[in-house]
């Protein structure tokens, strides 16, 4: 009896353990309109969050305490507590920020400026651009590896892909690719950089240790031409086993093996598929379709399309803190 006293006192003494912040709230930047559309994990619109001016990339930082926003008309990066669900602070960038990643210890900021055609590496705590890396026109899509010193940048123009050593600050290969790089994922068991191109309708696998294109992909969705296909966003299922790719004017996500890259399946969203992210449980995908203004989302299992919810005008990334 008074060893199960002692350890209920011991208990209540103990210091509170504050809960996660993983609120499976749904993120939604929207370009026209300015504004981020926040959904609980119901996909129940909570709050429009007004921003500066074309909202575009979203991160989260590690803590997933702080949701970092780029806003390509006011050359800014708004910071939103996630907690408030209210713009708390704004990071200065160089002309038009697009897309951006943090360093692997969140002390700096890598952010494409595409009217500089710049990298732009920010310190985070002194808030001011510590170094350019001067890139091709037009630079898009950055990814940082981790645990290594290795970052990636696509330049739209120019159809390159830039390897950059963060640590020096330099341009170490340039690997042509096809016509509007845009974005990028990182395969976690195979070693591969994935790479969309927009306008020739491909996908390319690049081996990061060659830094060799290994295979490029294409896709053409029933009653759709090949110039239809403008394919942008991607993401990956953590066991890197399946990938999903939002095909842009095409109006579909492809779901493909990450592995054999044999195509799963075509699935029917809203009009100009462009950001795709994951739920934590893997069951959910949502859409961005930035020409009919709402998301999809896609049941993982059936790989069938559930609902489509309106958002804000051209709604261009999705993040979920989940």
């Amino acid at each position: 009896m008074m060893r199960t006293l002692l350890a209920s006192l011991a208990l209540c003494l103990m210091p509170a353990i504050a809960p996660a912040l993983e609120t499976g709230r749904i993120f939604v930047s929207n370009e026209k309109s300015h504004d981020i559309h926040v959904f609980d994990s119901d996909f129940n619109l909570i709050k429009k969050i007004e921003t500066s001016r074309r909202p575009r990339d979203m991160k989260l930082n590690a803590a997933r305490t702080l949701l970092y926003v780029a806003c390509g008309d006011d050359d800014i990066i708004d910071v939103i507590d996630v907690e408030t669900l209210e713009v708390v602070d704004g990071i200065p960038t160089g002309p038009s920020p697009e897309v951006f990643d943090f360093s692997p210890d969140e002390k700096q900021i890598y952010v494409s400026n595409e009217e500089d055609s710049m990298l732009e590496v920010i310190d985070l705590d002194a808030r001011i651009t510590i170094h350019d890396v001067p890139t091709g026109a037009e630079p898009e899509g950055v990814i940082v590896v981790p645990d290594t010193n290795t970052l990636y940048v696509t330049s739209e123009v120019s159809d390159m892909v830039h390897v950059i050593d963060r640590v020096e600050g330099v341009v170490t290969n340039n690997i042509i690719v096809g016509t509007r790089p845009r974005r990028f994922v990182i395969t976690p068991d195979t070693d591969e950089l994935w790479v969309s191109a927009e306008l020739s309708s491909e996908i390319y696998i690049i081996d990061r240790t060659s830094e060799e294109i290994k295979e490029v992909l294409e896709f053409l969705p029933p009653g759709f031409r090949p110039e239809d296909v403008t394919p942008v966003g991607m993401t990956l299922t953590r066991d890197g086993k399946i990938g999903l790719i939002s095909l842009g004017r095409a109006n579909h996500v492809a779901i493909i093996d990450a592995h054999s890259k044999e195509l799963l399946e075509y699935v029917l969203v809203g009009r100009r598929a462009w950001s795709v992210a994951l739920s934590r449980d893997e069951k959910i995908a949502v859409v961005a379709n930035g020409l009919s203004d709402d998301i999809t989302l896609i049941d993982m299992e059936t790989y069938r399309p559930i609902r489509s919810i309106p958002v804000g005008r051209v709604p261009h990334t999705v993040v979920i803190d989940d």
